[in-house]
């Protein structure tokens, strides 16, 4: 049995390959092992679930196995976001969650999250005290477990639907009567995923003309990925200029990342998002505080807030640290490069739900389509083009590039001074004219990307490329 690790945003593998019901058991195994250990059995796990091939199925395995080992369950009764689960948690004050999802991989994939009792991503030392139990567990190759129905018949296991609960927490955290006098037209997209009937719901409510697409089961997600990419939203693009919606929205298979098309079809990426909403946080809600974002993010976020007179926290990736961090320092939002975002007065957990009604309520305040909000903001900020970079190579050249990054230490850039090194997580490198490149090794593949923000496409091809010189990539 290969190793089972904890990556960036939980366990993902092939079903039937890797993850298959033996293993998902040992895992659930471990997770019973540290919530016991931590005395926390009695307040329960909630366990969730995505649309993804035979995920139900593992939901009931992993309940049997905490059941096994008296820790009560509360299982959502239908598939469930991954926010929504970790709502649960916040509202039911779980001892954590198991989500049963691979979020936006493609659909061969399954996944185990596991969300502590924060209703946040688990941080390091908690995966890495699970990853401790689990390499007991496989060591004895034992796991204990009592059938799902007798556990319902001794209390241990309680059916729960989290939907009411979260959709009436969101109408506190977003505007609906500010969207309601806009009388807006819009299409989502939930990508054949758990966030169906959730955004919709919200929306219809607050009186906009709702049009749903993909909005039902498709394990195989239509023969792509639930990932709310340009590449993907096509078909929501072309709903969306033919019918003259006023913005499409979409999450992927999990609902924690959201994609946004404006009405002229154009795709929005995620970093002019998160500016857009710090923005409007600050401006329309009268939210004064730090901004949390990853070292992959845009800086737009750090001239809003210097405006303002405001902090930026920078964090490694992956949303287990801008959570803390809004936990910790206060941030009004957190936000990532690759489409996640959270708000104060929400959990933190990045949810595609809430970025995409924040869009809404942002069109409907300004009245603008969102390129024509952004073309106001452009001109209070300046423009600033962010670009990554894959690059793949081989496992042996791929040591050879870290020892250089290890020792790499520039003057200039593609003609520009170097003014400050950031090492959060890889390489980040600050220039005199405030462009910056940063370069990260991925952890399981051959592959190295580079980050870069400036103000052109043609400063962006030439940091690029004097990037990949130093590396000799």
């Amino acid at each position: 049995m290969s190793k089972i690790k904890f990556g960036t945003d939980g366990w993902r593998e092939i079903i039937a390959r890797e993850f298959t019901f033996e293993n998902v058991k040992f895992v659930s195994q471990a997770i019973a092992d540290y919530v016991s250990g931590h005395g926390m059995s009695g307040r329960g796990v909630v366990i969730g679930y995505d649309n993804r091939f035979l995920s139900e199925h593992f939901a009931r395995a992993v309940a049997e196995v905490l059941c096994g080992n008296g820790v009560k369950v509360w299982m959502t009764g239908r598939a469930t976001p991954t926010p929504v689960t970790a709502f649960a948690v916040k509202h039911l004050q779980a001892a954590g969650a198991v989500m049963l999802t691979a979020s936006h991989n493609p659909p061969e994939y399954n996944g185990i999250k596991f969300i502590p009792e924060y209703a946040g991503p688990a941080l390091p030392y908690i995966t890495d005290e699970i990853e401790r139990h689990l390499e007991m567990v496989t060591g004895k190759g034992r796991f204990t477990e009592i059938p799902y129905d007798k556990a319902v018949q001794q209390g241990l296991a309680v059916d729960i639907d989290p939907f009411d609960d979260y959709i009436a927490h969101l109408k506190t955290v977003v505007d609906l009567e500010a969207i309601r006098r806009a009388g807006l037209k819009v299409i989502v997209d939930p990508m054949y995923g758990a966030g169906i009937g959730y955004l919709s719901r919200v929306l219809e409510e607050a009186g906009c003309r709702v049009e749903v697409i993909h909005g039902y089961r498709d394990p195989l997600f239509g023969g792509s990925m639930p990932e709310p990419s340009a590449s993907v939203l096509t078909e929501l693009r072309d709903r969306v200029v033919s019918s003259g919606a006023d913005l499409g929205l979409a999450m992927d298979g999990d609902a924690d990342r959201f994609g946004i098309i404006d009405s002229d079809g154009t795709y929005i990426i995620a970093n002019k998002v998160l500016y857009l909403l710090y923005y409007h946080l600050i401006n329309f809600r009268g939210l004064k505080g730090p901004v949390a974002r990853s070292v992959a993010t845009t800086h737009m976020l750090d001239k809003i807030a210097a405006h303002y007179g405001l902090e930026v926290d920078e964090t490694p990736v992956g949303f287990k640290y801008i959570g803390e961090s809004m936990m910790k320092r206060g941030s009004i939002l957190g936000g990532e490069e690759s489409g996640g975002m959270s708000m104060t007065g929400h959990i933190p957990e990045k949810d595609g739900i809430l970025a995409a009604a924040l869009i809404a309520e942002l069109v409907a305040v300004e009245k603008l389509p969102v390129r024509e909000i952004l073309q106001k903001l452009e001109k209070e900020f300046g423009i600033l083009i962010s670009q990554r970079l894959d690059i793949r190579t081989t496992a042996e050249n791929k040591e050879k590039v870290l020892t250089t990054l290890q020792g790499l230490a520039p003057r200039e850039i593609a003609g520009k001074a170097v003014t400050r090194t950031v090492a959060v997580d890889g390489k980040k490198f600050i220039l005199e004219d405030g462009s910056w490149v940063l370069i990260r090794a991925s952890g399981t593949e051959p592959l190295f990307r580079i980050y870069v923000e400036t103000e052109n496409e043609a400063k962006v091809k030439l940091i690029q490329t004097a990037t990949r010189e130093m590396l000799g990539l």
